[in-house]
């Protein structure tokens, strides 16, 4: 199972750092996803199996970070600079044979998800 956490309620500008833990998932490519009510899942970020390469939506760029610390089971998004539009539940996901992809299709295991409420 993965598990995200770090989720919660900031002010605009605020940052939130997400994380999700998942034992098993060390060496798969991990993605994190966000939906609101209504709308298709959308690509935030993701990452290779060892680091080595990162992927953003560009709802993300230049304002959120994904790193993973493999040692500690770990994928992290660091949020920073957040608007009242990044407010959606979080999901992480687990990309078994992939290195990385924008679509969730790809994605062989995911999270129950962490809201983020961004107030203005």
């Amino acid at each position: 199972q993965l598990v995200e956490s770090g989720g919660g309620l900031v002010q605009a500008g605020g940052s939130l750092r997400l994380s999700c833990t998942g034992r098993t998932f060390t060496y798969y490519a991990m993605g994190w996803f966000r939906q609101t009510s209504g709308k298709a899942r959308e690509f935030v970020a993701a990452i290779g199996r060892t680091g080595e390469s990162t992927y953003y939506g560009d709802s993300a760029k230049g304002r959120f970070t994904i790193s993973r610390d493999n040692a500690q089971n770990t994928v992290y998004l660091q949020m920073n600079s957040l608007k009242v539009e990044d407010t959606a539940l979080y999901y992480c996901a687990a990309d078994q044979y992939g290195l990385g992809s924008r679509r969730a299709e790809q994605y062989d295991y995911w999270g129950q998800g962490t809201q983020v409420t961004v107030s203005s």
